[in-house]
């Protein structure tokens, strides 16, 4: 299974998904992510949080959705549009849901609080892959209708959520 992660810059959030995803994921399952405009650069307190984490992050990059590798099964947009943040819309024939998650690299602050939102993002993000991967197999593979309502029930667990 494949899944695209998806924001505007893939620069932060999305990035984060990406390499939690695919630390956690099973084989065969891949994740990847990519903006609709992306920054060309990942976010250096997103890949020290990851280091610190110990989820490694070599070969990633900033990348566009034009020419990915893969087809996608599933887009996950990430953009927080209740912060009015424009979220990308995937076209073609995949599985979409949303995960709306608060951009930290905007958060301004302390040291401390900006450090607060990255874990806080890190924190929703992680708790949702493991929710998403912990979905029955036969869930994935039978009832389309059914995954998509998991998907966007998973979409509104915060973090603290088993």
């Amino acid at each position: 299974m494949n899944i695209l992660f998806l924001c505007t810059g893939n620069s932060c959030r999305s990035l984060i998904s990406e390499a939690v995803f695919n630390h956690l994921a099973p084989a065969g399952w891949r994740a990847l992510s990519a903006g609709s405009h992306p920054t060309g650069r990942l976010n250096a307190r997103a890949l020290a949080l990851l280091a610190a984490k110990g989820i490694p992050t070599d070969g990633y990059y900033s990348k566009s959705w034009d020419g990915l590798p893969i087809t996608p099964d599933v887009v996950v947009t990430v953009c927080d549009s209740a912060a009015g943040e424009t979220c990308p819309a995937y076209l073609g024939p995949v599985l979409r849901t949303h995960w709306g998650v608060e951009d930290p690299s905007h958060v301004n602050g302390t040291e401390a609080e900006i450090d607060a939102a990255f874990e806080r993002a890190y924190a929703i993000l992680r708790a949702r892959i493991e929710a998403f991967l912990a979905l029955p197999p036969e869930r994935l593979a039978g009832d389309r209708a059914a995954f998509k309502a998991a998907l966007d029930h998973i979409g509104k667990l915060d973090g603290s959520m088993p």
